[in-house]
């Protein structure tokens, strides 16, 4: 299997390097198979002559698109890990020509993946638009306004969708390296995360901090801010609203573009989340824990608790 990796200016050097290794020791673990796969050839490109990543190390590419047609071009992040930074590089020149031939790439039938910042990239050629697809979980709210006709799932931490996919944050870059080995040969690929150490974490929900994404607007902050001072009162969207001096309209449209949920949905996230460090942290009966949340009794707590640790096994499950 034939695989470019495009390298950009100022490449995250542990997404470029993962990729390259995980590659790598697959090819070492070939066989050790009794039906071992081809080789995966890997070719890193780029639309520059001379790139250096992050940390300032040169990397020697060739020119994307001169090499035989790949079957994957996957996409590592680029150095940029904050919205400001992140935009204006995404204006650069070397950016405008990656997407052009990625467009190209896609048009010839390559199958192309991009993990973490990469997904920004990918997005930016309009590709993913109407596509589910995931990003790094801390950009959520960036990639949600700049790419709107994008069917973002940023809990996820991989998504398949034929000839696209996306990978979330930093360390996604291994699972999109070991889901196209996948592609070729299953065995090969459980063999190389056994022996590199890769456990399966299919969501990466459980590793976002929910106060870092509400805080990347002002309005989403506050509204944070009164919710949790109501929690044992209930929701309310008109007095929300009016506490905060916004419509109702527009505080819904925030929150669902920073969260990616509605403002219910998310003041019940808030007591589930005071609900469970309560039981942690003290030695309340759920009943008086209940009270605390706004819940009239402890069997409604018990009852929610449940369900959303159900739901949270059919998403692992989904995802697998």
């Amino acid at each position: 299997m034939n695989i470019s990796v495009l390298a950009l200016d100022g490449v995250f050097d542990t997404g470029l390097a993962t990729m390259l290794d995980v590659f790598g020791t697959a090819n070492e673990l070939a066989g050790m198979l009794a039906s071992p796969p081809g080789r995966f050839a890997t070719t890193v490109v780029g639309v520059s002559d001379t790139v250096h990543t992050g940390q300032g190390l040169q990397v020697p590419v060739v020119p994307m698109g001169s090499e035989a047609r790949p079957d994957w071009l996957v996409i590592p992040a680029i150095g940029q890990k904050m919205p400001g930074p992140l935009g204006d590089a995404l204006k650069r020149n070397d950016i405008a020509k990656a997407t052009k031939g990625l467009r190209a790439a896609a048009e010839a039938g390559t199958r192309i993946g991009a993990a973490c910042i990469g997904t920004f990239i990918l997005a930016e050629t309009g590709l993913l638009d109407r596509r589910p697809s995931t990003t790094t979980w801390w950009l959520a709210p960036m990639f949600r306004q700049r790419y709107p006709q994008v069917r973002l799932d940023a809990a996820r931490m991989l998504i398949n969708d034929g000839q696209f996919a996306t990978a979330g944050a930093a360390l996604g870059h291994i699972d999109l390296a070991l889901m196209v080995i996948r592609q070729t040969s299953p065995e090969l690929a459980a063999l190389t995360a056994k022996y590199l150490i890769v456990d399966s974490r299919p969501l990466q929900s459980a590793y976002a901090i929910a106060d870092h994404l509400a805080h990347s607007n002002p309005l989403v902050e506050r509204f944070e801010r009164w919710a949790r001072g109501h929690l044992a009162v209930g929701f309310n969207l008109d007095e929300a609203a009016a506490a905060l001096g916004a419509s109702k309209r527009t505080l819904s449209r925030r929150v669902n573009d920073v969260l990616g949920k509605t403002p219910l949905s998310y003041f019940q996230d808030l007591r589930v989340e005071q609900a469970v460090h309560l039981l942690k942290t003290t030695s309340d009966s759920v009943d008086e824990i209940a009270a605390k949340v706004g819940y009239g009794d402890g069997v409604t707590l018990r009852n929610l608790l449940r369900r959303r640790l159900r739901k949270g096994v059919r998403e692992i499950r989904a995802a697998n």
